[in-house]
């Protein structure tokens, strides 16, 4: 089914029917790679005068059937040459990096750094706070004010070889009560207002004051609190800003975008319980059947003993039951797998009715979601119209979308959502990316059923994986409010988790050309592990299959070595008005401080680079581009 009458659809559903969407027949992996459209091919990177490759002849894998008569060239990036990794950097571009990394060092600098940057606000004058912020802060880890001012500089990165994630990070600021009381007021349906008590709504899916407030223990994400539809109109518009100017600033930019900016997340809310509910059902079920012990796609349900058990559970009347499976090719082979099932919630037949499920704790049956107001309803289908116009402009400009990820109690719903546009927009080449956090104990199951799906329709996989933002958030809540802990016991366990979820992926980029992958990390270990896999696959950098992404302002030890050695890297690129951007900035030093205390890398390297160039005569370097 299209992605725009499954758009139609949910918004007609008054109940949280939506149309179904059936699954492609194929199950097999590919073991030989489909040849590149002409679309894709790009022209080879440069790589004259660069320092950092070592090239040796070396047997790898290619797209072709007889790995024996192919060879390609092993490269290393030496990530210790400071001379490639700043060649970019005038000196006081050097020294700004020194002076604002070693401010980041100072806990009281930190975390007062809001209120300093009010008070020197009112000390200096608008003129000069602004001036004083260039030179610092804001110079470092803020391209410009608008879409015009940070032209420059993104094409001296491209001339480096280092693309743009183009980021426009201006948010509300709000005091701790006007967020929570915004969140309270937009995630709560009419329904829940009128009967607080009604239904069996779980825990992590209802808001929570004490919660409200989603900026806490968060420092590397924007924060959206919904206002009202106009609002999301303008983040919108915003949005498309966004993108045309990536459009006309490279040919293959990214832009990001995040849902919650986009409408009323009571929506996000109810249909990520929708979806998790779901998915409980199916296990539920499996372990029934004895299959508990097994992967989330290895477990297939024996189709007639399934349809035994919905019957004497009383989901509905066996004739029912049986129209649920036929059809087209679902239940044809006699089990069913995750993918088809979560097929079936989209369906809209006698279950919903379709989302009545049972409560593994009651065993009885319930409905998974509220009935939503006329308004609620418009506001939701509002919603799925501003992305896929989003998704529409992404397209026309040429542009990739990379939908950003979010708490965990919104993310079933953000995913399944960023799967629809996929699905329609992906046909042709990968325009659309998802995130996935590695930190969640679930994200390697995430990883391979999204691959799965796309594999058997067909589609383009894109994905970014992240380590995660929101981990003390998340702790908290779980803790505080009394469900599992969805975050990885420790770093390590992430560090696994990233690298498991990478090579899945990368296998599938070695097998199919049709998945692409974003290594979004300042860890250098992640970045040669993945350069190593990908020597080890035959993966060229210059198909534009695996790219590295950065923020900007950090690592570029690691960015602009890759850039000069033909890897496509991207810095996400965050841009406003000074006074505007003061919140993403304050964030920006919080999450540095912890980074600069656990390492002395960077700032090492920065001072290694500025005494060469000193020592050199070079003291009024410029680079040359």
């Amino acid at each position: 089914m299209s992605y725009t009458k499954f758009v139609a659809s949910l918004a007609r559903a008054k109940s949280g029917n939506i149309n179904k969407i059936r699954i492609s027949p194929s199950r097999c992996l590919s073991t030989v790679a489909s040849p590149k459209s002409q679309e894709e091919k790009e022209p080879q990177r440069q790589l004259e005068g660069c320092a950092v490759v070592d090239a040796a002849p070396v047997e790898l894998i290619s797209q072709t059937k007889n790995a024996k008569d192919v060879r390609l060239n092993r490269i290393h990036i030496d990530f210790d040459n400071t001379e490639e990794a700043y060649k970019s950097k005038n000196n006081i571009e050097l020294l700004r990096s020194l002076l604002v990394f070693n401010l980041c060092r100072i806990d009281i600098l930190v975390e007062k750094n809001k209120g300093l940057m009010e008070l020197s606000k009112k000390l200096l004058g608008q003129r000069l706070f602004e001036k004083l912020m260039k030179m610092t802060f804001y110079g470092q880890f803020v391209a410009g004010e608008d879409h015009n001012a940070i032209k420059p500089l993104i094409h001296k990165n491209q001339a480096f070889g280092v693309g743009a994630v183009l980021d426009y990070s201006v948010e509300e600021d709000l005091t701790q009560e006007e967020a929570e009381k915004k969140e309270m007021d937009s995630c709560v349906s009419e329904a829940e207002k009128e009967s607080p008590g009604a239904g069996h709504r779980e825990k992590k899916y209802k808001a929570h004051r004490q919660f409200g407030d989603r900026r806490g223990g968060v420092i590397s994400a924007r924060t959206y609190f919904y206002a009202d539809e106009a609002k999301c109109d303008n983040q919108m518009e915003t949005f498309i800003n966004c993108i045309k100017a990536s459009g006309g600033a490279s040919n293959d930019g990214f832009s990001a975008i995040k849902m919650t900016a986009l409408g009323r997340p009571q929506f996000l809310l109810q249909f990520s319980e929708v979806l998790v509910k779901w998915r409980k059902f199916f296990n539920f079920l499996a372990a029934q059947q004895g299959k508990s012990d097994m992967t989330a796609l290895e477990k297939r349900l024996e189709l007639e003993q399934l349809k035994e058990s919905l019957t004497q559970m009383g989901v509905a009347a066996r004739d029912d039951i049986e129209n649920w499976f036929t059809g087209e090719k679902l239940g044809l082979s006699g089990t069913i797998d995750l993918l088809d099932w979560n097929s079936l919630i989209n369906d809209t037949t006698k279950m919903s009715n379709l989302l009545m499920v049972p409560n593994l704790e009651t065993g009885q049956l319930e409905s998974l979601s509220n009935k939503f107001t006329a308004e609620e309803e418009s506001q939701m289908k509002r919603m799925l119209q501003r992305v896929d116009i989003l998704a529409k402009h992404a397209l026309e400009n040429g542009v990739r979308l990379m939908v950003d990820a979010e708490q965990t109690y919104f993310q079933p719903a953000i995913s399944r959502l960023t799967l629809e546009m996929q699905r329609k927009f992906n046909r042709e080449k990968p325009v659309i990316f998802n995130t996935y956090q590695c930190y969640l104990k679930e994200a390697y199951d995430n990883v391979t059923l999204d691959v799965e799906l796309s594999r058997r329709e067909g589609w383009y996989f894109g994905a970014k994986l992240v380590r995660g933002a929101y981990m003390y958030q998340e702790r908290a809540r779980a803790q505080e409010i009394g469900y599992e802990d969805p975050i990885n016991p420790d770093y390590e366990a992430t560090n696994r988790m990233y690298h498991k979820c990478l090579e899945y992926v990368l296998e599938e980029i070695e097998h199919n050309r049709k998945a692409n992958v974003m290594v979004a990390t300042h860890n250098e270990d992640t970045v040669k592990f993945t350069l190593e896999k990908m020597n080890e696959m035959g993966l060229s950098p210059t198909e534009n299959k695996v790219y590295f992404g950065q923020l900007l302002g950090m690592c570029d030890q690691i960015s602009f070595p890759l850039g000069q050695a033909g890897f496509p890297v991207y810095k996400y690129v965050p841009y406003g008005p000074v006074n505007e951007v003061i919140p993403y900035l304050s964030r920006r030093a919080q999450e540095n401080r912890g980074f600069m205390k656990g390492s002395q890398r960077e700032r090492s390297l920065l001072w290694n680079e500025l005494r060469r160039r000193l020592l050199g005569g070079q003291i009024f370097y410029k680079p040359v581009y």
